[in-house]
């Protein structure tokens, strides 16, 4: 039986394994700067990211961390999942999408008119789950990012 619950600090070093996990199945390990104090003042203290742990028999497997979001052409929030990831032993058992129904119900409880997610184009196996859930993929759409120098340069800074 899988069992998902909002996170509480507790999790923070599980969720920043996972997080790592996930970086380095998406094959940018080096990527992650985040600490554990990162995590916890994100979602425990400033509260600008939610987070659920999903469990099998008592042991985490998997997480997902999302937050709001605006659309203007709705007029509504939305619920942006930034980050789900199922261990590789737990995968197949319905676990993520156990995950995206638990927050499909969150996002209808508190009135969104969205929920969101992007997928990396070479993960078939994520995208056959998301397409059997019934999600569109928007490929139209492209994803758009400025961090690091660039950010500062933007910035004028």
């Amino acid at each position: 039986m899988i069992d998902i619950r909002p996170a509480t600090p507790a999790d923070v070093p599980q969720i920043l394994q996972f997080v790592r996990d996930l970086a380095t199945f998406e094959k940018e390990p080096e990527s992650v700067v985040a600490t554990e104090a990162m995590i916890e003042h994100a979602l425990f203290g400033e509260k600008s990211a939610e987070a659920l742990m999903a469990e099998i028999d008592g042991k985490p497997v998997a997480f997902a961390l999302y937050f709001h979001n605006f659309s203007t052409w709705t007029g509504k929030k939305g619920i942006y999942l930034e980050d789900l990831y199922v261990t590789p032993e737990a995968r197949g058992q319905g676990v993520a999408t156990a995950l995206l129904q638990h927050i499909a119900g969150i996002a209808l409880d508190r009135d969104c008119g969205r929920f969101e997610w992007a997928v990396l184009d070479w993960n078939q196996r994520a995208i056959d789950v998301y397409r059997k859930i019934g999600a569109v993929g928007m490929d139209e759409w492209r994803i758009q990012r400025v961090s690091g120098d660039a950010l500062h340069k933007l910035a004028g800074r």
